[in-house]
């Protein structure tokens, strides 16, 4: 579009790239000023999303069911994100209902202050029953019952994005497909005679524990302890 200059030119300035840089970042700032993110003031919408887990332990007779209801930011644009807002656990169970309410006071606290809040699967795996652990199904070893309710919460993390899957890839699945389907044959023709107690679920019966994923799918593979479960290989 053509201006035209009415007045005499007494002095001219030659516009520089920074100027327009300042000017777009500016630009930039004003529409992620319009961008929701997760805050302590944010205020509870009426309706949460969210899903509940279920936990049943050999440690106790009753199941726990662990709740975890996510909030929806910025709802129906581009950057619409599902983030957690709050954590509930039941459970008839009374014998943990102190430290319970207590955990699910904190993880909640801690997902409303927004930011990155993986930290929390970690923290909470890390955590050591000094009485010991337990398999639970699939052969999985928890070191405790906070474990396990940190391994619910990656779970969760994981199916609304916040967390990457570790899975295999198609190769190394292929591959491990391959290695246990000849596993099973051999055992099916020299019978391994399992422990009462074994706990290996879908994995061959006289497997050992991975120290990586703690599942008992370590198994001799060409003449390598291998796991079935994550690939982990004494052979490297």
């Amino acid at each position: 579009m053509a201006v035209k200059i009415d007045t005499k030119i007494i002095d001219y300035e030659v516009a520089r790239a920074e100027a327009e840089g300042a000017a777009a970042e500016s630009a930039q700032a004003g529409a992620e000023r319009d961008i929701e993110h997760m805050h302590e003031e944010l205020q509870r919408p009426e309706r949460l999303e969210g899903q509940t887990y279920k936990i049943k332990t050999p440690l106790s007779e009753h199941a726990l069911y662990v709740t975890v209801n996510d909030v929806i930011l910025n709802e129906g644009t581009e950057h619409e994100v599902r983030r957690p807002f709050e954590v509930f656990i039941n459970s008839k169970n009374m014998d943990h209902f102190q430290w319970i309410v207590a955990l699910t006071r904190i993880v909640s606290a801690v997902f409303r202050k927004g930011g990155d809040c993986t930290f929390l699967v970690e923290e909470l795996r890390s955590v050591f029953d000094p009485r010991g652990g337990y398999f639970k199904k699939g052969g999985k070893f928890m070191p405790s019952l906070v474990a396990e309710i940190g391994d619910v919460l990656e779970q969760h993390l994981r199916s609304i994005g916040m967390m990457e899957s570790e899975g295999l890839d198609e190769h190394q699945q292929a591959f491990i497909a391959q290695k246990r389907a000849e596993v099973e044959t051999r055992a099916a023709q020299e019978p391994v005679e399992a422990d009462c107690d074994d706990s290996t679920g879908d994995y061959p019966p006289g497997a050992e524990l991975c120290a990586k994923c703690h599942t008992k799918a370590m198994v001799v593979m060409d003449g390598c302890l291998t796991c079935l479960s994550c690939g982990e290989s004494k052979c490297g």
